[in-house]
């Protein structure tokens, strides 16, 4: 999208703002990249429904999923400048915003399980994370889960020399880049909502996703093969545009606060299960092959990964990636 066309719409945004204080509720603008009957859409519009009740309709979020205002790479320029007030990008979005630190969720095999990764996540190193934002403009609300990262291609990927050649689309994100190379993969930066088409053409051979955003995206009707890797988490930060949540009256955004807490339950809750039923139907459909990986492979795909912790240390910072092994107890190099 051209800045014009974002400066307009934070135009015609700011003056609807104006009018709503004065006139009916205060708006928010939630966009984001996913499908409605994906986690992050359930959860948004859980926290919509949690809003109007805690504010007393004082505030209505109005959600715009599926990219339909702004693209991946758009939406956070589009948050900056008051174009919208809540985004759920995915952490590895901050990265090309100059928060690096953010991109040690990309690393691999970082987390063993869900209860490693929420000591992380809801503890303080996420929440210091998250204040590291204001310096950007921008207010760190939670984090949503979508889950662990499983692996697709048009052929079977089980050890990693399958990997070689294969081109393989990733979000922008340093990290991930490395960690396709360190497999013998060729990363591909692309938006999300162009993946499918992009599978569908051959443009690139396979990608990674959690079980909901590959069924919910129909990538298991163009992709022959799903290994359950896990070899990744993919995660979001519910952010709002800072001038704008300091504007709002102290009682609004205690209420916010707690829609925001009740919404994180919910939505650790339903990624989940949600995983585990897109898994399911992707088996049931018969289109894709489900691999499960032996121990023995996948202990040699931690080990072709482990390379990329000591590659990004310097980028993302050795102290804190010595944190998060500190918090879960586990250093997935070892």
């Amino acid at each position: 999208m051209k800045k014009g066309c974002v400066w307009l719409l934070v135009l015609f945004g700011w003056l609807g703002s104006s009018t709503a204080t004065a006139e009916g509720p205060i708006i928010i603008k939630f966009s984001h990249v996913v499908a409605v009957d994906t986690p992050k859409g359930k959860a948004a519009e859980k926290f919509r429904e949690l809003a109007a009740f805690y504010t007393q309709n004082r505030v209505r979020v109005d959600l715009y999923p599926n990219s339909q205002l702004y693209k991946d790479k758009e939406e956070l320029e589009a948050l900056q400048m008051g174009a919208v007030q809540m985004l759920a990008p995915s952490l590895a979005k901050f990265g090309p915003l100059g928060a690096k630190s953010f991109e040690v969720f990309d690393l691999p095999f970082l987390f063993n399980d869900y209860e490693a990764l929420h000591t992380v996540t809801q503890g303080p190193v996420g929440r210091a994370l998250l204040n590291t934002l204001e310096a950007k403009g921008i207010v760190g609300l939670a984090y949503w889960d979508n889950g662990f990262k499983q692996m697709s291609a048009n052929k079977p990927l089980r050890n990693p020399d399958d990997f070689h050649g294969l081109k393989m689309r990733i979000q922008s994100s340093k990290v991930l880049d490395a960690q396709m190379r360190a497999m013998g993969a060729m990363p591909q930066t692309m938006a999300f909502s162009e993946v499918y088409q992009a599978l569908q053409t051959g443009v690139v051979d396979g990608t990674e996703n959690p079980p909901s955003n590959f069924y919910t995206q129909k990538m298991h009707e163009v992709q022959k093969y799903l290994t359950l890797s896990q070899h990744g988490y993919l995660g979001y930060a519910v952010i709002v545009n800072k001038d704008f949540w300091n504007g709002l009256p102290p009682d609004l955004r205690l209420a916010l606060d707690k829609a925001m807490a009740e919404a994180t339950v919910f939505a650790n809750q339903i990624a989940k299960q949600e995983n585990e039923q897109a898994l399911e139907a992707v088996r049931a459909s018969g289109k894709t092959e489900i691999i499960t990986l032996t121990p023995e492979q996948q202990q040699a795909w931690r080990q072709k990964m482990a390379v990329v912790h000591d590659q990004m240390a310097e980028r993302i910072g050795k102290e804190l990636i010595a944190e998060i092994y500190r918090a879960t107890g586990f250093d997935p190099r070892m």
